[in-house]
């Protein structure tokens, strides 16, 4: 394929993908936007109001920038094991994978349409936060790079669960029991300085700390682990995760009978 061919097949392959969340946008969008307005009523509202201050900050500004990237993270991960397991199912993943369409940008078109709904949701929670808390932004770079990095990473971890899944049950396993603890874990809801030194030490084997840290220093200023470390961490994951969906379906594991 010529680049335009490949440019031209990117975007209707990402056309694609943001039009079927669109236009169920009641189940995929507005979900997020109520269910975090319930974790800023009743963790920042009503148990926030009760607690001291974390790193300088009220409880209900601390928690912000965790509950939109959970809501990011989610998303992002969602939209793409759906859909790709979908293809799967109704088996037109095959059109694709015989076409002159390479593996890679195959990828990268069911990544883009993840990223572009965890955008979409990350913006229309950062929307209802704002009624609960004013927001501030430390540094716009941070918060877009580290935004655009996670929702990569996990829409790649969504493609990789959906290659694997042989039903509908499989792509619930892993943000289950896998991907939710992760996020509550990961200083979502607190400061791992408030820990016992053994339990700081293992929060730091949670890749969604280093996250949450990095979009939390680029909102407010403060981290739980150096930003350098954070990136660093976030794109060898990426990296990792591209190159591994890429080879898999290359060996067409999971959709080739």
């Amino acid at each position: 394929m010529t680049p335009s061919q490949q440019a031209a097949a990117f975007l209707t392959l990402l056309i694609k993908e943001c039009l079927r969340f669109i236009r169920i946008w009641v189940q995929t969008v507005l979900p997020a936007a109520v269910t975090m307005s319930l974790y800023f009523v009743i963790f920042g509202g009503l148990i926030g109001s009760q607690l001291a201050d974390v790193k300088g900050l009220r409880y209900m500004d601390y928690i912000v920038p965790g509950i939109i990237l959970m809501a990011v993270i989610n998303n992002a991960y969602a939209n793409v094991v759906s859909s790709f397991f979908s293809a799967k199912f109704q088996r037109h993943i095959e059109e694709m994978l015989v076409s002159p369409m390479p593996n890679w940008l195959i990828v990268a078109g069911y990544t883009a349409g993840g990223m572009a709904r965890g955008l979409v949701v990350g913006l229309a929670v950062t929307v209802v936060a704002a009624w609960f808390t004013d927001l501030q932004v430390h540094s716009w770079p941070v918060v877009v790079a580290v935004v655009l990095l996670t929702t990569m990473l996990f829409a790649l971890g969504g493609l990789i669960n959906a290659v694997f899944a042989r039903s509908f049950d499989d792509i619930s396993i892993i943000p289950t029991f896998v991907l939710t603890p992760l996020t509550y874990l990961g200083g979502v809801f607190y400061s791992i300085d408030m820990l016992p030194g053994f339990w700081q030490q293992a929060s730091r084997l949670n890749p969604v700390l280093y996250m949450v840290s990095a979009f939390r220093y680029g909102m407010q200023g403060v981290a739980d682990v150096p930003l350098a470390v954070s990136f660093a961490l976030i794109i060898g994951f990426v990296v990792i995760l591209f190159a591994a969906a890429v080879w898999l379906l290359h060996r067409g594991v999971g959709v080739r009978s």
